[in-house]
This record gives structure tokens, C-alpha cells and sequence, in this order.
């Protein structure tokens, strides 16, 4: 494997064959780190995101009359598009000698889904033996459910989050944000880039199977050890946490924010704060595990205290003591924080027809590699001519005729 650039993945080429979330996170996360990243894609539609909107990147040129949704600039970027049918003895073609020239595939059609196609691991594998080839799924390729689609709402359902996600005494709730496909993304991506530190000792290439509802398992944490440490399920606490007390959002005399008393020492010096050093000494709140035990006698004794003050009195005054402490941000908010602007977490991107394209930055930092945020999510089918002449060595006319058969676009 070749190493160019200053990118950690410079010279690590990819061809994902994934769509919606999970997938392309994984993909996006490896252009991010300096992978050559070609994103294959349907002629005519294109990822199924293109098209979840509103919100859409409205284009100002004439020339360009795309419309983009938000959804798929947020996942697609420093990637390249092939629109290419390979359902098709043609494209299924360009995809096998495509694979000859990449260290890594993504996929995550249904269990099988490729194999029709001869495109399935065991047939790639033999075209080229150092493939990492990676499959995410809702279910994993084993299993009564193997042949169900995942979607991540259903896998935060079916996996434990959203029966400790909610008010104590409302229905269970779902994120905000499709975690699971995300974590799910971020276990691919970091699975891959394993795969190949063990190809470059080994030489060998290798199969990985991703299953939305294992990462949604395997990320339930604190909460599954605690089930199985006790045999009983926990239950749902709204924004209190199951073994830190106090370690929740308050109302405060004009709106809310979040206590995190993560020790003892902490709790006293709020205890200080607030005026009320009586509950540190109170047996039932000295240490943690005696305030997680009397939990419904000390959060109201807490809650009544919160809201004689401001919020920001409280965020003030915590912090000057090293109490751990937030507001509770709109986006708006967030975007406007000095600490998310010091950190340039949100970026321009450039598009090569709508213009400029805001994106939130890639949170890793390194000391010498770089990251690279590349382009904006390309549009459908972009870089088709180029893949095709630069890669694989295709004429004009063998570009036309693809094209005129529907083939590629």
C-alpha cells in the first residue's frame, strides 16, 4: 500500500456501495482521515438522501438547477460519485475491476444482496485477495433476523435505548439524532482501518460484518452492566443518570441547566455554593453511593435550591469553583459558543457548481497527519468520465455508449 499525501489514509482507495447513514458515515470518516473515496450511486436518484428534505442547498446558477437535501451534504463529503446501474452485466463489470485497484469496500445492501450480482465478498475476494470488505446491516449476516431490514429507529427500539431513554413516567422516547446508524458508522470505520494494519503484518484481505442491532447493543454501556450485574432492567430516569446523583438538568429561576457532580468533593463545594452545606453533611449525601440511595429525597431538596438563583448565577458561580456545569444550547447557541468557534467546528466547504457549503468539521485532531475535509458532497454522478478514463482506461466512445444504454451517468 502506498503512503502519499499527509493525510493518516493517503493512498487508501475506497469504493462505497453504501447508502442513507451508517455506511456512508464510515465512508466519509475515512475521506476525512485522506482515503480516496468513490461513492457508487444509482443513475437518476442517487443516494436516497439527496432527496431527504427539506432542507435543500438551493442553487443560484442557471446552469445548475440541482437541489441537494442538508441530509446527504452532512455525510457525503471529500467523496467522488460513479453513477453506474449495476444491476447490469456492464456495470457489474466496472465494479470488478474497479475492485482490483481498492483496499476497500462498503456495502450494506440486505443479506445476499450483492452475491446475485457476483459482487459479494467471496466472489471479489478472488479478483483481488487483500480486499477489506466490509458489510453493515441491520441484523448481521447470522440469525433468525439476518434477513430483516434495519432501520435505526426499530434498532433503538429493539436494543435497549429507548427503554432508558425518556421521563420515569412518559412513553419510551427515541434520540435526536440517529445514533445508531452513526455509532454504527464510527465501529465500521474503525473496524476497517484495523482490518488493514492486520493486511499490511498478514497480507490477507478480510470480511467484516456490521450489525446495527450489535452496535446498538454493545454501546448500551453503564446501562447493560448494570442489567447484568443485577438481573434487573433499568428504567427510565428523563435526565437523571443511574449511578451519579446529582447528575441531571434543573429548572433554575428563569429556564434550565445541567448539574454533573461527578464526586464528592464536588457535591460539597456546590453544597457551598448553594448555601446549603447541611446536605454534605447529612449521612444520607456524603458520598455518592449513599446519594444515589436516597436519590428521591436529595434531588427535590436540590431542585428547590436551583431555582432561588439565574441560570446564569449558577453557571457562573459553579464554574468559578470547578462544579461541573451547562447551559442547555439550541443549535443556534452552539454554532455561536466561543469554545465550538475556537475550535472551528463549522467549515465552508466548496461545490463546484451550488458554491459554498457549510459542514460540522471532523472532531479528531492530529499532531502531524492532517484532516481533510475535501470537497462537498459531490453531485450524482460527478466524476463518472474521470473514474472511468483515469482508472480503468476507457475511451470517449466507450463512455458514450454506457451512457447511451443508461448504464452510467
Amino acid at each position: 500500500m502506498s503512503i502519499q499525501g499527509t493525510g493518516a489514509l493517503a493512498g487508501v482507495r475506497v469504493l462505497d456501495m453504501s447508502r442513507i447513514l451508517a455506511g456512508p458515515w464510515a465512508g466519509q470518516m475515512l475521506a476525512d482521515l485522506g482515503a480516496e473515496v468513490i461513492k457508487v450511486e444509482r443513475p437518476g436518484k442517487g443516494d436516497d438522501t439527496r432527496t431527504w428534505g427539506p432542507p435543500f442547498f438551493e442553487s443560484d446558477r442557471p446552469e445548475c438547477p440541482e437541489q441537494v437535501a442538508a441530509y446527504f451534504h452532512g455525510t457525503n463529503r471529500g467523496k467522488s460519485s460513479l453513477a453506474l446501474d449495476i444491476t447490469t452485466a456492464d456495470g457489474q463489470d466496472i465494479i470488478r475491476r474497479l475492485v482490483k485497484g481498492c483496499d476497500v469496500l462498503i456495502e450494506n445492501y440486505k443479506v445476499d444482496g450483492l452475491k446475485k450480482y457476483g459482487l459479494d465478498y467471496e466472489s471479489l475476494s478472488k479478483l483481488n485477495p487483500q480486499l477489506v470488505y466490509c458489510s453493515i446491516t441491520g441484523f448481521g449476516q447470522t440469525g433468525p433476523y439476518r434477513e430483516r431490514a434495519g432501520y435505526d429507529f426499530l434498532i433503538q427500539g429493539m436494543g435497549g435505548l429507548m427503554s432508558v431513554t425518556g421521563e420515569e413516567d412518559g412513553v419510551p422516547m427515541k434520540t435526536g439524532v440517529a445514533v445508531a446508524d452513526i455509532m454504527t458508522g464510527l465501529y465500521a470505520s474503525n473496524a476497517i482501518q484495523a482490518a488493514l494494519l492486520f493486511r499490511h503484518r498478514s497480507g490477507l484481505g478480510q470480511y467484516i460484518d456490521m450489525s446495527l442491532l450489535d452496535v446498538q447493543v454493545a454501546t448500551m454501556a453503564n446501562q447493560a452492566m448494570n442489567y447484568l450485574a443485577t438481573g434487573t432492567s433499568p428504567g427510565r430516569l428523563g435526565n437523571a443518570h443511574p449511578n451519579i446523583v446529582p447528575y441531571q438538568a434543573f429548572a433554575t429561576q428563569d429556564g434550565h441547566v445541567i448539574l454533573a457532580v461527578g464526586n464528592d468533593t464536588q457535591f460539597e463545594r456546590f453544597c457551598a455554593v448553594a448555601d446549603a452545606e447541611y446536605l454534605s453533611a447529612d449521612e444520607r449525601f456524603r458520598t455518592n453511593r449513599e446519594r444515589v440511595a436516597h436519590r428521591d429525597e436529595l434531588v427535590p431538596l436540590i431542585s428547590e435550591l436551583m431555582t432561588q438563583k439565574t441560570s446564569e448565577w449558577w453557571l457562573a458561580s459553579l464554574e468559578a469553583v470547578s462544579v461541573p456545569c451547562g447551559p442547555i444550547n439550541t443549535l443556534a447557541q452552539v454554532f455561536d459558543d466561543k469554545q465550538v468557534q475556537a475550535r472551528e467546528l463549522k467549515r465552508s466547504l466548496q461545490h463546484p457548481t451550488l458554491g459554498p457549503i457549510p459542514t460540522v468539521a471532523n472532531p479528531i485532531r492530529f499532531s502531524v497527519s492532517e484532516i481533510s475535509h475535501g470537497m462537498a458532497g459531490p453531485s450524482l454522478g460527478a466524476n463518472t468520465d474521470d473514474i472511468l478514463k483515469t482508472q480503468l482506461n476507457f475511451s470517449e466512445d466507450e463512455i458514450a455508449a454506457l451512457k447511451q444504454k443508461g448504464i452510467v451517468e
